[in-house]
């Protein structure tokens, strides 16, 4: 018996498992949830400090006698972190840099008439919050992939909240990551409650201007609820990978790739789509030999029986069009003619051209950014990157001889939709 939800051909998938596979949620978000997020963002803004120090006793077992962590406490922390691991956050950290140095935007002219000059500058914010999970697992790799675009962006002030352990602090590792990724302040608060503090901000937690970072169910949805009032990357969900396979692609390579992205939550979606039948049971087969070997096999089982696929495809053009409707977070290109697909994908967080091209390689050190939509967002949003720590500002000049040229069309534009003090704006250019 296969360990995947679907099996078979992808064109003979009943609609209502091809619309289960690709109407992932956002989050596991439901009403309950929902109205717990609500109630922890109006106990935040009513209470500020005093209802931050009540969740983490609540949710982290944590008694905060101060909210933010000394900076002497990230250095002792860098100290105990093992140097083989300081060592890899140092060259994640450049290679960060490196990229979204090269990514960074650029200030725009163009002329339009003659005379008339508009532009588009890109201006750093002024301050950003960047979350950091934490709770069962600590992810330092998170707080780089925030940190370090900021810091290339010439964001003003980078704050970072991941929730506190036992000992009133976020972890050891996290608190390394901050201090080499460039922070400038680090809070011990998780959870819907840190987003809150950072949208709304309290008497120690300063307001920002965007929060970044992915999380759980509750900062996806905690993030969604402010909106109103930050600017937030992008919705974000459990985890997700999408595989186009050819025959001359490793089964055993791409199951290992299957078992890192399952291994993630028991709701992490990952399919596998072949043009080759025969492959495709080789892969089935992979992942089954080696799940039960797995630390977290119980974890990989209810993701691959939940929203998991090994789908044959009539066809490369069927593969990728499914792959374009799936919009996945993570999109593994495997197989000799991998390079030649690329071009025709149009959807997808980031992708990854060639079987060598891990997923895991991304999530940790090629420099490219892993804090990506899922869902299927990535059809209208793009993966985390300096353009999130910018906004653009517009600016134009028109000469006189220009105003006195565009006077007229004006004129008629302001009188045809009823706005007569528009037009006497632009009549007073009108050379007679």
């Amino acid at each position: 018996m296969s360990l995947f939800r679907a099996t078979g051909s992808l064109e003979a998938l009943d609609d209502a498992t091809r619309q289960a596979l690709l109407e992932r949620t956002t989050a596991d978000a439901n009403a309950e949830l929902s109205e717990r997020v609500r109630g922890i963002i109006a106990d935040v803004r009513r209470d500020g400090d005093a209802a931050l120090v009540r969740l983490a006793r609540q949710l982290d077992g944590a008694e905060l006698s101060d909210l933010e962590v000394p900076r002497e406490r990230w250095e002792k922390a860098l100290e105990r972190v093992d140097g083989a691991v300081v060592a890899a956050m140092r060259r994640a950290a450049e290679n960060i840099k490196s990229v979204h140095e090269a990514f960074r935007p650029t200030a725009v002219e163009t002329v339009t008439d003659d005379g008339v000059v508009v532009g588009r500058r890109p201006d750093p914010l002024s301050r950003v919050g960047v979350y950091a999970p934490g709770g069962r697992a600590a992810y330092p790799s998170s707080v780089l992939m925030g940190v370090v675009p900021a810091r290339v962006a010439g964001v003003g002030e980078i704050i970072v909240c991941s929730p506190p352990g036992g000992d009133g602090a976020p972890s050891d590792v996290v608190l390394a990551a901050a201090l080499i990724g460039g922070a400038d302040r680090v809070f011990a608060l998780g959870g819907a409650g840190a987003i809150a503090a950072m949208a709304y901000g309290t008497a120690s937690v300063p307001r920002v201007d965007r929060i970044v970072g992915p999380g759980n169910a509750y900062v996806a949805e905690a993030k969604l609820q402010v909106t109103s009032v930050v600017g937030i990357d992008s919705p974000a969900g459990p985890s997700e990978l999408l595989v186009l396979a050819d025959g001359s692609a490793s089964p055993a390579v791409v199951a290992r790739e299957v078992l890192a992205q399952a291994e993630h939550d028991p709701l992490a979606s990952v399919v596998v789509v072949s043009t080759d039948a025969a492959w495709a049971t080789a892969l089935e087969r992979a992942v089954a030999d080696l799940v039960p070997a797995e630390p977290r096999a119980d974890v990989i089982r209810a993701a691959l029986s939940s929203r998991g696929g090994v789908l044959v495809a009539g066809s490369v053009e069927s593969a990728i069009a499914f792959a374009n409707a799936y919009a996945a977070e993570h999109l593994l290109l495997a197989g000799a003619a991998a390079a030649q697909w690329l071009p025709r994908i149009r959807h997808a967080g980031t992708v990854f051209v060639g079987e060598c091209s891990s997923v895991a390689f991304g999530d940790y050190m090629t420099g490219a950014n892993h804090v990506l939509p899922t869902g299927g967002l990535a059809r209208s949003y793009s993966g985390l990157s300096t353009l999130d720590f910018v906004r653009w500002t517009t600016y134009q000049r028109v000469s006189r001889a220009s105003a006195a040229a565009l006077a007229r069309d004006v004129d008629l534009f302001a009188q045809a939709e009823g706005l007569p003090a528009h037009a006497a704006a632009a009549r007073q250019w009108t050379v007679e």
